[in-house]
């Protein structure tokens, strides 16, 4: 089998190496160049062709961030980034994702050396994941709430009614569970639900230091209000909720009301947040008022699960293999049985709130 051929821009030469023997060291991959700076990466990928890209964001004479921006228009290729987790560090790289980056891997701020070599399995696993990727046009998410129709087209879907979805649907809860590629998959989806449409509760695979600022980027954009979930509040309808980096969310009943729960724990699928310990919670608590959505991303977590909620009577959309950057936990949710519907990225918001309207209009015949 041929290996993948990588090549790491960075302008610290401590990280260049690093990552140049942590490459080397595998079997399936080498790294074939390092770069300092972009100008001297442009020249290499010109002349050594690689399968994947780990690029730097702060760097001399172009930042990693316009560089990125023009290689995906001029010539797309896997890219992960590999970002300082720093609050600007953070925001940057989720515009990095937006851009059409498959993933990142959080540098450390201190001890570079030890710390790189203990991320050795993690960059190396995303390195594989992003040589298979699919690379898909990067939507426009910069748009407001008041622009957020103009952001939806751009995704490729149209913008959908703002009529209200009524007051009945309330006591659904719809659960998200998405990993690689699912940054974007996820706004996109969220971006269609109108303002009264139930709670949402996500468990998105990422690590602590950055669900914050990515909430607050979907708050940005959404008309929804979207928020870290916090340990023991009340899940509302028109909130999403998404699970902090390093810690399990799950969902609890006290009353009529439903709660947050977030813990730490132990990883469950080599996760955590896991999208398995959130949809377990799901079929155990919410039953049939659960709607379940699962997005892009590599693995299997979530898949059993899902299936659990789908036997309590939830209803189930799994995104499609063609509009997956990488189709692992949607494949394996299929093959669990756990799908009502396999649906392309831009049909699941409005088939959601189709799906939503129709169980008002039961109720309401009910009444």
């Amino acid at each position: 089998m041929p290996k993948t051929r990588v090549i790491v821009v960075d302008d610290s030469a401590l990280v260049r190496s690093l990552l140049t023997e942590i490459i080397n060291r595998q079997p399936d991959m080498e790294c074939v160049g390092a770069a300092h700076d972009p100008l001297v990466a442009r020249e290499m990928i010109r002349s050594l062709n690689p399968d994947v890209i780990t690029l730097d964001i702060e760097m001399p004479r172009m930042d990693g961030i316009d560089f990125l921006s023009k290689l995906m228009r001029l010539r797309p290729m896997p890219v992960i980034m590999v970002s300082t987790l720093t609050e600007r560090g953070a925001d940057v790289t989720l515009r990095a994702l937006e851009l059409g980056a498959v993933d990142f891997v959080a540098k450390p701020k201190i001890g570079v050396a030890d710390g790189l070599n203990l991320l050795a399995q993690e960059i190396t696993e995303k390195i594989r994941i992003a040589s298979k990727a699919k690379l898909l046009r990067a939507a426009n998410p910069g748009a407001s709430k008041a622009t957020a129709a103009t952001a939806r087209t751009a995704a490729g879907s149209q913008p959908s009614t703002p009529q209200n979805i009524g007051r009945l649907s309330t006591e659904k809860i719809i659960f998200i569970g998405a990993s690689t590629g699912g940054t974007e998959a996820t706004r996109i989806v969220l971006q269609e639900l109108p303002a009264d449409c139930p709670a949402i509760v996500i468990t998105q695979h990422m690590p602590p230091g950055y669900t914050r600022s990515y909430a607050a980027r979907l708050n940005s954009l959404c008309r929804i209000h979207v928020a870290e979930a916090k340990d023991g509040e009340r899940i509302l309808p028109g909130h999403a909720y998404i699970a902090p980096g390093g810690l399990h969310l799950s969902v609890k009943r006290s009353g009529a009301n439903y709660l947050a729960c977030v813990k730490d724990g132990d990883p469950v699928n080599r996760h955590k947040p896991s999208v398995e310990v959130l949809f377990k919670s799901a079929a155990r608590v919410v039953g049939p008022n659960a709607l379940a959505v699962m997005l892009t991303g590599m693995g299997a977590d979530g898949a059993k699960a899902m299936r659990e909620m789908l036997d309590a009577g939830s209803y189930n959309i799994v995104q499609d293999e063609a509009s997956c950057i990488v189709f692992g936990m949607p494949r394996e949710a299929i093959a669990a049985g756990a799908a009502s519907e396999v649906l392309t990225l831009s049909a699941i918001g409005p088939r959601l709130i189709e799906r939503l309207r129709s169980s008002s209009g039961m109720a309401l015949n009910r009444v």
